[in-house]
């Protein structure tokens, strides 16, 4: 009976192995994108109008089989209306959330959290006098959190701390 429950499970691990392999294979066709290229061929004009001396490789194929092509250059497709614009506010706010350790001028992010704040910065708010000690983790409730946002507000204000 083992033996039978054996070989329906590597049977089963074999096909979902072999069914993750096809969709990876698949997706990567259907994502990579092909780079098309457009080429726009010239009219065709009088022959009044003479031909380029030299011209160009892409319209080659094309001035073997017309006598006369009219002086023009391809011009690239220009995506529809893609904007990309920069917002200079969330760049001035991601400078102004670190905090800079005076001691070795790292720059960090100051965590919502005070469990993940780095230790030199829970340090900096007791030799600061912002705070009477470094907390635990089970010392923390409602009232010493609130506290402790205050006098992270008051270190990142600190001239001494700014980045």
């Amino acid at each position: 009976m083992t033996e039978v429950l054996f070989i329906l499970t590597t049977i089963f691990v074999a096909y979902v192995v072999y069914n993750i392999v096809n969709e990876k294979q698949k997706g990567s066709a259907a994502v990579t994108p092909v780079a098309e290229t457009i080429v726009e061929i010239p009219e065709v004009v009088e022959a009044s109008v003479t031909p380029k001396p030299k011209p160009e490789p892409v319209i080659a194929a094309v001035v073997e089989t017309a006598a006369v092509i009219a002086p023009a250059t391809p011009k690239p497709r220009q995506p529809a209306s893609k904007k990309t614009t920069i917002k200079p506010t969330v760049i001035a706010t991601a400078a102004k959330t670190g905090i800079r350790d005076p001691n070795t001028g790292e720059v960090s992010a100051v965590a919502n959290n005070y469990r993940f704040m780095k230790r030199w910065i829970k340090e900096a708010l007791v030799t600061e006098g912002l705070l009477p000690k470094v907390y635990k983790n089970t010392e923390l409730d409602a009232p010493t959190e609130a506290l402790i946002k205050d006098a992270v507000a008051q270190l990142e204000s600190l001239a001494k701390y700014q980045a």
